[in-house]
């Protein structure tokens, strides 16, 4: 049985109408480099300063240190500003869906791919919070300023765990909408999930190692491993 789901946040609990890469491809076009539809979607669900680093060394530019960091500063820029004009909302059921998987007694984390300039206000301007008890949506938000490597790597998962004190990495469901997420439950032993409210699609979803490919994370609810 599942005790704790582990859910990335843009793409796939949070509609935010695409605007992190938007931010991305613009911050990097900004150093010059040519930016490709590929390799974006490639980068797509990583630490963003890593993404903005190896698009510029794809694109024609040498990722210098102190060019990678200005780009990053420009994407937080470029990212807030198209929040505040087209503010992400949660998307379809999920909020529901959380309070009914807490409700059976399942933990629930988001992890991302943002660092926590980004993932908290991002929050914040969807009213969920963090905490104990019913009142709260999350139980655990695990962002890539805490840990050493972001995705495809394990520990924003495994994080999530020590954060929610699961020991059991097979007692853990881990859901997303892009190929690193997969690559990462593959690498955290955890049940992977991709779901399809993001920008990749089925057949490329498929390609990865995965245990469901589902329309939503709401589906989740319907899994025989998060029936208690």
């Amino acid at each position: 049985m599942i005790e704790l789901v582990a859910f990335d946040m843009a793409g796939t609990t949070i509609d935010d109408h695409g605007l992190v890469y938007v931010a991305l491809a613009e911050s990097v076009r900004e150093t010059g480099a040519t930016v490709g539809a590929t390799d974006l979607q490639q980068w797509m669900g990583t630490e963003k300063s890593s993404a903005i680093a190896a698009l510029m060394g794809l694109g024609g530019v040498e990722p210098e240190p102190a060019a990678v960091d200005a780009a990053f500063a420009r994407f937080l820029e470029v990212l807030a500003r198209a929040y505040r004009e087209n503010p992400p909302v949660a998307l379809p059921g999920v909020e529901d869906a959380l309070r009914s998987l807490g409700a059976r007694g399942i933990a629930v984390a988001l992890t991302t791919g943002f660092s926590d300039e980004v993932a908290v206000p991002l929050l914040e301007s969807l009213g969920w919070t963090v905490g104990t008890g019913s009142k709260h949506l999350l139980d655990a938000v695990v962002t890539t300023s805490e840990v050493v490597a972001g995705r495809p790597a394990p520990y924003l998962i495994h994080h999530a765990m020590e954060k929610t004190g699961v020991t059991d990495v097979h007692a853990v469901l881990a859901a997303g909408d892009t190929v690193v997420d997969l690559l990462a439950a593959r690498n955290a032993g955890v049940v992977g999930v991709g779901v399809l409210t993001g920008a990749v699609g089925r057949s490329e979803l498929e390609r990865h190692p995965h245990h469901y490919i589902l329309d939503s994370v709401v589906d989740v609810l319907s899994l025989p491993e998060s029936s208690h």
